[in-house]
């Protein structure tokens, strides 16, 4: 019975963090919503991405490195495991995995 309901709430909180992502209406800039979250919860404040950073990833301070490290982010946001210091907001959440998720343009 135990593990019937582990079962039940593990897969609840996956369908859960993956009908959260709700990504109609005007798509998402890099330059314009992307870059503004990154250094506010990515690097400025937090300095877990910033310059030098060995952290994840590493550097997420240009359109290069969090292109590259896209797969990485997405997953790390899903399970809550990003940011380290701090927490994005729902509309943060949304507003990167809606850009990864379409194609991660440079915009």
């Amino acid at each position: 019975m135990a593990i019937l309901i582990l079962g039940l709430i593990s897969c609840s909180k996956r369908n859960a963090d993956h009908s959260a992502v709700e990504c109609s209406g005007t798509p998402k800039s890099y330059s314009s919503d992307l870059r503004f979250i990154l250094r506010i919860s990515c690097n400025d404040d937090s300095g877990c991405h910033g310059s030098g950073s060995n952290n994840g990833p590493g550097e997420l301070l240009t359109f290069q490195q969090v292109f590259s490290a896209r797969s990485a982010i997405r997953s790390a946001i899903v399970s809550g495991r990003m940011p380290l210091n701090g927490e994005l907001t729902a509309t943060q959440k949304n507003a990167i995995l809606c850009w990864i998720d379409s194609g991660a343009p440079d915009n």
